[in-house]
Formats: structure tokens, C-alpha cells, sequence
């Protein structure tokens, strides 16, 4: 075992000698470091030799002990050997306790800020295209493989995500399709349009709205609970412990996530548009009392097939999209509650943003496909 910490006084010519001995690491150095830090003070105050030839070890801890009490200066008259001296050097760098600003505060050049924030969002993207390429590897390796596919996790959360999400989005497509119906019935009766309330609520609903409703439900719950789950697993290491198993993490957590999102999200789309529609269709015929044969007879005409496949074609990506966001700020969860919660709200928020920019970029490719023919 390591000597603890101690200071000898000898006197040579008349100088008082202050030799270091023992270990002078966090460790070996005592619970109280009040006498001893008073008596090195007093002893840099009275002019003393120091020798270190005798120090066994030394460490940050007891290098920043003496550096403090040697009020940040070189004694003058010190003799170090060249194995401890470069530990001394080092404290000596660091700045005086106080110079740095507190955690959180803002920088103080904009420029910096925004700079900080790219080099952030540069990350974000690298780790997110080292995602995808570890997915297509792992889709490359079952080609190969097929026994290994992990059924049993793709179709739970195809469960969980899919089927437990039915009722929830039947109810907000049909309450949705009840407000936008009786706004435009409102506006229409005006001009004495109504028939054209099946152009407004099939165009709206299949092609726009009934994606991006799924879209942001999923985020919020399915995405948000892939991300907590990942996140809980980075807490409590579990994916350490795959990793020591050597079960690859992309191929047990990751790949039937983003399958399963992929998989559900058409289905969920369609079923939510079927639902908007039914909505639109009972408010139509009580506001505006259109027949539902009329209305189920019209729909057809008045939105192409197109319409509905540009639905399903960004209910697939965005399924795509959410799926990597939630799984990728969920492998960015750090062991400390505070990072899950922090990472869990940027997923959603990320996961609806994103979803929002890709339907825009849908609506400039697509407009104009689909149309109604004149």
C-alpha cells in the first residue's frame, strides 16, 4: 500500500527543508486536508526549501493541493524531479477557479452560437447516416441469413405501434373530418357549391391531411416510447451488455423498429383517411344534406387513384423517417435521467418537424399529379 502524504522538516546551512514524502494522490492523501494545506501555506510564507526527491507518486489531487497553497506560483527555490514536474506544469495551465463562465450562460459572439450549432446539427447528421449504413449492412447480412430476421421484435412493434394505434386515429380522422366538413359547408353554401364539398374533403384528407395526422400521432406516441425504451436500455446498459454478447444493437433495436413504422404507417394512413372521409360524409349530409350515395359516388371522380398512392408514399417515408429519429436520439440518450427526458422531447419535436419539411417536399414534386381532370 501506498505511504499517505507527508511533509519532513530538516534544516541544512540554516534553511529549513521541507521534503515531500509518501503518495501524494487522491488516495493516499487524508480526509482533512485543513492542517495539512495550513501547514504548507505557512511553510511557503516562511521562505522554505522544497525538495520532492522523495515523493513516491503524485496526482492531480495532490498537485492542485500544492499549487493552491503555493498561492499559483513557483516557490523560489524547489527542486522537482523531471517525473513530477510535467504533473505541476499541467495544474499550473489550468485557469484560476471562477475564470471560466457557468454552465448554460450564452457566448458571448452570436457568430460563435450559430457556429456551435451547426458543427451540432453536423454531428447529428453524421451519426444519423452511420444509422442508415449499419441498417443496410444488417439488411445485407439477413439476405444472407434469413433465419436470423427477428420476426418476434418486428411484429411486436408492429403490435404496438399498428394495431394499439387504431383507435386513436379513427377518432381524431373522424373528428377531423367533421370540423373540415362543416367549415367548408359553411363557406360553400354561400356560393351555392355544395356538391363541392367532396372535392374539398377527399383531396384534403387522402392526400394532405390523413398522413400527416398519422404522421404526428405516431411521433408523439409510438416514436416517443421507441426513443424512452432505447433510452432506458442506455441507462441501465443494456446495450453494453449486447454488445458484450456480441448482438448487434442495429439488428435487435433498430432494424424492427423502423420496419415495423415503415410497415404500419400506410395502413394507418389509409385507415385514418377512411375514417376523416366517414366524418366529412355525416357532417355533409346533416349540414349540407347531401345523400351518401351522391357523396360515395362522386368521391371517385373528384380524387383520382394518384391521390391515394401519393398518401400511402408518404406515410412509408414518414414511417421511415420517424423510426430512425426516434431510435437515433434514443442511442444519444446519455446514463442520466435528465438526458432521457431532454432526448425524448427532441425526438418528437424533431420527428414532427421533419415530417413537415418532407410533406412539403412532397407537394412541390407532386403538384401535379393527381388532379381531378377538367
Amino acid at each position: 500500500m501506498d505511504r499517505p502524504a507527508a511533509i519532513r522538516l530538516e534544516v541544512q546551512g540554516g534553511r529549513q527543508i521541507a521534503f515531500l514524502t509518501g503518495s501524494w494522490t487522491l488516495v493516499s492523501l487524508p480526509e482533512s486536508l485543513a492542517p495539512l494545506e495550513a501547514q504548507i501555506r505557512e511553510l511557503a510564507s516562511a521562505d522554505t526549501l522544497w525538495n520532492l526527491e522523495d515523493l513516491a507518486r503524485i496526482d492531480s489531487a495532490g498537485a492542485v493541493l500544492l499549487w493552491r497553497c503555493w498561492n499559483r506560483s513557483w516557490p523560489a527555490d524547489v527542486c522537482i524531479p523531471d517525473a513530477h514536474r510535467h504533473v505541476l506544469e499541467r495544474v499550473e495551465r489550468l485557469p484560476p477557479a471562477g475564470s471560466l463562465p457557468p454552465p448554460g450562460t450564452p457566448h458571448d459572439s452570436s457568430l460563435e452560437w450559430f457556429g456551435l450549432k451547426v458543427l451540432a446539427l453536423l454531428r447529428h447528421l453524421r451519426d444519423a447516416v452511420t444509422l442508415i449504413g449499419a441498417l443496410l449492412l444488417d439488411i445485407g447480412w439477413l439476405l444472407r441469413h434469413p433465419r436470423e430476421i427477428p420476426f418476434r421484435e418486428f411484429s411486436a412493434t408492429l403490435y404496438k405501434a399498428g394495431s394499439l394505434a387504431l383507435p386513436v386515429t379513427a377518432l381524431v380522422g373522424f373528428l377531423i373530418g367533421v370540423v373540415l366538413s362543416y367549415l367548408s359547408s359553411l363557406q360553400l353554401r354561400l356560393f351555392g357549391a355544395e356538391t363541392f364539398i367532396v372535392n374539398i374533403l377527399g383531396m384534403s384528407i387522402i392526400r394532405e391531411l390523413g398522413p400527416v395526422l398519422v404522421a404526428v400521432l405516431v411521433a408523439g406516441r409510438s416514436g416517443s416510447a421507441m426513443t424512452a425504451q432505447i433510452g432506458v436500455m442506455r441507462v441501465t446498459e443494456e446495450i453494453d451488455a449486447l454488445a458484450t454478447m456480441g448482438v448487434s444493437r442495429t439488428l435487435r433495436l433498430v432494424l424492427p423498429k423502423v420496419a415495423a413504422l415503415a410497415v404500419a404507417m400506410p395502413l394507418l394512413t389509409v385507415w385514418c383517411s377512411a375514417a376523416g372521409i366517414l366524418g366529412g360524409l355525416v357532417s355533409a349530409n346533416l349540414q349540407l344534406d347531401l345523400s351518401w350515395g351522391f357523396f360515395m359516388e362522386a368521391l371517385p371522380r373528384s380524387v383520382p387513384l394518384p391521390n391515394l398512392w401519393i398518401g400511402l408514399s408518404k406515410g412509408f417515408v414518414f414511417g421511415l423517417l420517424i423510426g430512425l429519429i426516434a431510435c437515433h436520439f434514443g442511442l444519444r440518450v446519455k446514463p442520466n435521467t435528465e438526458s432521457l427526458s431532454t432526448k425524448t422531447t427532441a425526438s418528437v419535436v424533431t420527428s414532427i418537424t421533419v415530417v413537415i419539411l418532407v410533406d412539403a417536399v412532397f407537394a412541390i414534386f407532386t403538384r401535379s399529379v393527381g388532379l381531378p381532370a377538367v
